[in-house]
């Protein structure tokens, strides 16, 4: 009972229920069609497989029902052989341009009250993005409030991606849980709410086992960050063999990898509620890890891989930990970042995920090795078959929301996975991990109409895939922006990317009129 109030009280960011506005009724996007035609698109299918174009891809209400190949690159294509359309139908030239399904976000909280950050923001930097699905892991703005999104989102009420709701482990229990029966009560009752699965942060032995015995029963997903408060006595390997489908982050793997010791490295001041001393240390966790390729780091991940486990990452949601200014001097800050938000980011004793009390070169040095480890676990375990998929985690440490995903492509891509590899786990592998492979994570026949159009290639350069896009020079030698999002389709309706991106600007706009505030870094604020 000790370790889930501990819980409880250190993770009440995500336990408590801090609900933002809901998302407005839907104004956006143009269909769906009896049938639409997208015309001479140059397909990356999101299995692994290269591109091939130029495609005629047909939707016929929400789902695909033709991909039809419709000539050679550089060549006319000729209007012999193409599906014609049909009376009501709509085309979209996308001659030179490409799609990719759309991405799956494993870990995407709907804002927050501390943040400021309401569901239409959070939605439309979204689907601005690409992002036509997400999972909510621990229901941060409650259960019903998540599953009253969930179905307007299925029904295209509002402008959102597709929504699963993944409830924190205890969450809306009258009294903590502290016997595996109560645990197993939970998890039945939880899914009786409409829950499709159960975010972790750690319990008891005995409570996870039994709350992830019962889950596997029902046939739920699972999540977990495994969090320093038990991660002593239940690491991902305890968490994997019980039936936990995912983990998130890397807490509990490098615990699962010691090989000269059992509880990480604490120094003897070390304070969890002080979040610097939190951070700092975890930097120094996958040095006191077995190396890479050594007996028990090989052990490990065949056992992971044997138990057909998810690993999501989220690269992006540390990355200011080994770059600070970077990370907070974003260029899309300016533009796209709430100052509510701006100032939940900035340091504080108090705001989740602001602990930057004193953060200089040695933090930064020690959490670039981090990553190096990390990383090269991560790419082994794609090599050898793992699962890998992609999740933000924003609204903390200087992630924004659609922002964030795409910096986690690039990281992935700095991990050493191909491009295409990259895509793959941005969508299919996505899919698979929250049961939708039959309807998400391809472009193929039968399967749900979640596509993203771009104009640029993005397996040259994931940087055309941000909404502020990618600097090139031209005929005059003049810097200009290419690339962004053009459309995102969601149940074979159109959005135009670039115009939900504009709205999420005027909203920024407005509120710093509102509220008479610009952008500022943290300690340079003009004194009176």
């Amino acid at each position: 009972m000790r370790t889930l109030l501990l819980s409880f009280l250190l993770c009440s960011f995500y336990l408590l229920p801090a609900q933002v506005q809901k998302a407005p009724d839907r104004k956006e996007g143009e269909g769906p069609f009896t049938q639409l035609i997208i015309r001479g698109v140059t397909l990356i299918i999101g299995d692994g497989s290269p591109p091939r174009g130029p495609m005629d891809i047909v939707v016929e209400g929400n789902r695909i029902t033709g991909i039809h190949t419709v000539g050679y690159p550089g060549v006319p294509i000729s209007e012999r052989g193409r599906p014609k359309l049909k009376a009501g139908g709509r085309e979209l030239n996308a001659e030179g341009m490409y799609m990719l399904p759309g991405f799956v976000d494993m870990h995407g909280h709907i804002g927050g009250r501390s943040q400021g950050a309401d569901a239409e923001y959070v939605f439309k930097l979204w689907m601005g993005h690409g992002i036509t699905t997400i999972r909510d892991p621990s229901a941060g703005n409650g259960l019903d409030w998540t599953l009253d999104q969930k179905r307007r989102s299925e029904k295209n009420q509002i402008t959102a991606p597709r929504i699963l709701a993944y409830t924190a482990f205890g969450m809306g229990s009258d009294d903590p849980i502290a016997t595996p029966e109560q645990a197993r009560d939970w998890v039945r009752k939880n899914a009786e709410r409409g829950a499709d699965g159960i975010k972790f942060f750690g319990a008891a032995p005995q409570l996870m086992a039994a709350a992830l015995d019962e889950n596997k029963k029902l046939g739920l997903r699972s999540a977990c960050h495994h969090a320093q408060m038990d991660v002593a006595r239940w690491n991902v390997l305890n968490s994997a063999r019980a039936g936990l489908t995912s983990m998130e982050h890397w807490y509990g793997l490098p615990e699962a990898l010691f090989a000269d010791r059992t509880v990480q490295n604490y120094p003897l001041d070390y304070n969890y509620q002080n979040e610097q001393h939190r951070f700092e240390e975890a930097g120094k966790l996958w040095r006191q890890a077995a190396p890479p390729h050594s007996e028990h780091w090989n052990k490990v991940m065949t056992e992971l891989l044997e138990l057909d486990f998810t690993i999501d990452p989220t690269f992006n949601i540390y990355e200011a930990n080994r770059d600070l200014m970077r990370t907070r001097r974003a260029e899309w800050h300016d533009e796209y970042t709430l100052p509510s938000l701006w100032r939940f980011y900035a340091p504080s004793r108090i705001s989740h995920g602001s602990y930057w009390h004193s953060w200089g070169t040695e933090q930064e040095t020690v959490w670039r090795e981090n990553y190096r480890l990390w990383m090269a676990f991560i790419n082994e375990y794609k090599n050898r078959g793992g699962r890998v998929t992609a999740g933000s985690d924003s609204g903390f440490i200087y992630q924004l929301y659609g922002f964030a995903f795409i910096r986690e492509l690039e990281l992935l891509r700095e991990a050493g996975f191909h491009p295409l590899e990259v895509i793959r786990s941005a969508t299919l592998n996505g899919a698979q991990a929250i049961g939708m492979e039959a309807d998400l994570g391809t472009v193929e026949i039968g399967k749900l109409a979640d596509l993203i159009i771009v104009e640029e290639n993005p397996l040259a350069d994931l940087k055309v895939l941000y909404g502020t896009g990618a600097i090139r020079l031209d005929e005059n030698n003049e810097a200009v922006r290419v690339g962004g999002v053009k459309y995102t389709i969601k149940d074979g309706i159109i959005y135009d990317a670039k115009q939900l991106l504009a709205d999420v600007r005027q909203m920024v706009k407005e509120s710093k009129q509102k509220d008479d505030v610009e952008i500022v870094q943290p300690g340079m604020e003009k004194k009176e």
